[in-house]
């Protein structure tokens, strides 16, 4: 800063002796649109040493900037590169996972319907079974029952017997009497087998 209020200062003085100063204190030139010699010598060499200055000093840390930035801008795409690789292969993955899925299904399926007619057939075999055993116990129900019809029929027999025996012992028979014992006997021989065949 003092550099150049000593060089602004010692072209006032030079402007001044060679073009002049007006009232106000302004330098006049002899051209509005040219500048004087000196403006023209010391814009000059400010210039040069502001450029020289900028080309030293900042010129480093612009170009460090720049490749800081450069190197930024490339870690930025390496980034975009490793996450969509990343997406990808999650893409994949999730693909992949997908399939395991409708495996997984078709397996559990496949073993629900192995199971289903493993039950249908479970079941199939115990209805069976309950119906031989029903079968069979009908049969012995039927065998019982026609036992103890026969049983029943055989004791009335006896005691029918026993009663027309008593019957012929106290008193005569006559044909009439002996042939009405006879239907009687028949006719209970008959309601009984009757009604142990409904029973």
């Amino acid at each position: 800063m003092r550099v150049l209020g000593i060089i602004n200062h010692f072209g006032i003085r030079v402007a001044s002796e060679e073009f002049g100063i007006d009232a106000q204190g302004h330098i006049t030139t002899a051209s509005a649109l040219f500048p004087d010699k000196a403006e023209m010598i010391y814009g000059t060499l400010a210039s040069v040493i502001i450029f020289a200055g900028l080309w030293k000093f900042a010129g480093p840390q612009i170009a460090k900037g720049m490749k800081a930035r450069t190197a930024r801008i490339q870690k930025e795409l390496d980034d975009a590169a490793a996450d969509k690789a990343a997406a990808v292969a999650e893409a994949a993955q999730i693909r992949q996972a997908k399939g395991d899925i409708e495996a997984e299904r078709a397996r559990l399926l496949a073993a629900a319907q192995v199971q289903a007619q493993t039950v249908i057939e479970d079941g199939r075999l115990r209805l069976e079974l309950e119906v031989t055993e029903l079968e069979a116990k009908a049969a012995a129900d039927v065998i019982a029952a026609r036992a103890r019809v026969f049983d029943e029929l055989r004791a009335e027999i006896v005691r029918l017997s026993i009663a027309a025996v008593d019957q012929v012992v106290t008193g005569s028979l006559d044909e009439a009497t002996h042939q009405r014992l006879i239907e009687d006997f028949i006719s209970r021989v008959g309601a009984s087998t009757a009604a142990g065949a409904r029973s």
